[in-house]
């Protein structure tokens, strides 16, 4: 047994991989186990992994021979997990020194508690740390508020959680992209509390471009939104309807961004693109949609697909005619 258990999927990952391990070997509470699951690297990832391993029996590795994606690798790796408390850190970031001593801390001090976020800071490429767009507080919540928090990311999702926690609920595997971060809502929703300590979580921030397959993955936001529906089914409608209100947004946002990045797709893919906003369009239990919205120009459910295309359609060259 250890106190936390972190989880390090990491596929290609020789870059920064050092740095990772050693801001996690090098922290103030020693007891702790590091799970690295190499997801098929082809770098010298598994070199790296094995000296590190072997210079330090609280890391263990686990290879796979596919690749398998971030969701299904810490999956695999939380079956090793012995500690009482689990996170994951991606492994190309680090924590502070003190990070998860602090974490452990709070969870220790409040039995209600079921997670406990770090300080987040963003670092970027010119070594400058930057604090998360919406800087957390020390505070604390119900479940039920971390849950609606997470929704647009007002609070984020790097935390510590009791291991039961990722028993019950492990990573969302339905799609490569998104599916992760209902886990974490899953995770905010069955605690009792959430809370924040001052541990730090340092964000590595990449340049971001904008490609054919970047365009086409942002679309899996429709079905880990879907996937996230299917998991709170039997929640209080309170519950589903504050997701069923951010499902609906994300699909006509998503929409626009069709719109957008349309010359970026073949015929087929477009196509493609449609069947699946037309899935959710139909798979949205609008009556949970609140009045607001329904009457919002742009976001009105309408009486069929085709009606709803053609306002969304207006809405969006109305914004583009605004500059918006």
């Amino acid at each position: 047994m250890s106190r936390v258990s972190v989880l390090v999927a990491v596929y290609n990952g020789e870059k920064y991989l050092r740095e990772t391990l050693d801001s996690l070997l090098g922290q103030t509470l020693r007891d702790i186990q590091i799970v690295c699951i190499d997801d098929a690297s082809t770098d010298s990832t598994p070199e790296i992994l094995a000296e590190y391993c072997s210079a330090d029996d609280r890391i263990i590795v686990l290879t796979q021979r596919e690749n398998t994606g971030q969701a299904v690798a810490r999956n695999n790796g939380i079956g090793y997990c012995t500690g009482d408390y689990i996170t994951m850190v991606d492994a190309d970031d680090m924590l502070s020194a003190d990070a998860l001593e602090k974490a452990v801390e709070k969870l220790d001090s409040d039995d209600r508690l079921g997670c406990v976020l770090f300080n987040l800071k963003y670092l970027y490429g010119n070594g400058s740390l930057v604090d998360y767009p919406k800087a957390t507080v020390e505070r604390e919540w119900t479940g039920f508020e971390a849950f609606c928090l997470s929704l647009d990311w007002s609070i984020h999702g790097l935390y510590v959680a009791r291991a039961e926690l990722y028993r019950r609920f492990p990573f969302d595997a339905a799609c490569r992209l998104y599916s992760d971060d209902n886990t974490t809502r899953l995770h905010y929703l069955n605690s009792e509390r959430v809370g924040v300590c001052q541990g730090l979580y340092i964000y590595r921030q990449h340049e971001a471009s904008m490609t054919n397959s970047d365009s086409i993955r942002r679309f899996d936001l429709l079905e880990a939104n879907t996937s996230m529906a299917v998991q709170i089914a039997d929640q209080p409608a309170e519950v589903r309807a504050v997701f069923e209100k951010e499902r609906w947004i994300n699909m006509v946002g998503l929409y626009g961004y069709l719109l957008k990045y349309r010359p970026m797709l073949s015929a087929d893919e477009e196509m493609q693109v449609l069947d699946r906003i037309r899935r959710v369009y139909q798979t949205v239990d609008r009556s949970l949609l609140p009045a607001g919205l329904r009457l919002k120009f742009g976001y009105m459910p309408l009486c069929g697909f085709a009606a709803f295309r053609i306002q969304a359609n207006l809405y969006f060259a109305l914004r583009r005619i605004a500059g918006k």
